[in-house]
């Protein structure tokens, strides 16, 4: 009975532990295949990028928009607007956009759409048989099907975080043009509070955002059974895990930001 109630407590624990530890590997197994020759993947890789960009860029475009003039934009404005400090929005788009809300917007479109599209194309190879016939031929699956996806997710996301960084701003000149406030202050403080710290920071975090995403989805596509149902499935869960992934590296990639460079702590 001990046993049994052990079981049924520590075995989905144990499942996550040894699909986390699959993850790892296979993002191992990614980066030895994308630097070791050869490189027959440039045609794959080019597909996958510019499948990605085609599907998301009005996706995040509209996002990025409704984010910017939204949450950060309108909310911050009225609370601002009670202080007599409506110049301070643009300080605190800094912290709003440039380090939070554009990252998080570009991961949540890119695992939403390109994700799932890549979980379900390789579920759909697995559920075929096809992976299985590729190893046969001696074809690697890793290096010839998730390195090009890894590294055009890679580019995607930081290539998007400058356009949703863009975009999210021009959410923020729409709040303060709705406020009736001219945009020189709003200029002035965003400046003042923007450094080279947070836009690398911002494309570095973004791009890895891109990797984490590539990995899951990668993953529960090549690993999917149960037919067309166990890639339905896969897919939902890749999602789920990936936006898991993508908040957890957030929060250590933040601390470790903050803690490396105080000085974009102190608003000015």
């Amino acid at each position: 009975m001990v046993r049994t109630v052990a079981d049924r407590t520590f075995l989905p624990a144990k499942a996550v532990l040894e699909e986390v530890g699959d993850m790892m590997i296979l993002t191992g197994k990614t980066i030895v295949s994308a630097l070791r020759p050869p490189y027959p993947y440039g045609g794959e890789f080019v597909s996958q990028f510019l499948f990605a960009l085609r599907l998301c860029w009005f996706p995040l475009l509209v996002s990025t928009v409704a984010f910017g003039y939204g949450a950060p934009g309108l909310q911050a404005a009225n609370f601002l607007v009670l202080f007599g400090a409506l110049d301070r929005l643009g300080g605190f788009f800094v912290l709003a956009s440039i380090r939070e809300f554009a990252p998080f917007v570009v991961a949540i479109v890119l695992a939403g759409v390109a994700g799932t599209a890549i979980t379900a194309d390789l579920g759909a190879r697995k559920i075929r048989e096809e992976l299985d016939a590729l190893q046969v031929l001696g074809v690697d699956p890793v290096k010839n099907l998730v390195v090009p996806r890894f590294l055009a997710l890679m580019v995607v996301t930081g290539l998007f975080d400058v356009y949703a960084l863009l975009f999210g701003i021009f959410g923020g000149i729409l709040a303060t043009l709705v406020n009736g406030a001219p945009l020189g202050p709003f200029w002035a403080t965003f400046f003042t509070n923007a450094s080279v710290t947070d836009l690398w920071g911002s494309l570095v975090k973004c791009t890895l955002f891109g990797a984490i995403i590539a990995i899951v989805c990668c993953y529960k596509g090549m690993t999917a059974s149960g037919g067309a149902a166990g890639v339905g499935r896969a897919v939902n869960q890749a999602v789920v895990i990936a936006f898991l992934g993508v908040f957890a590296f957030n929060y250590v990639f933040t601390q470790t930001l903050l803690a490396t460079h105080p000085e974009i702590t102190v608003i000015k």
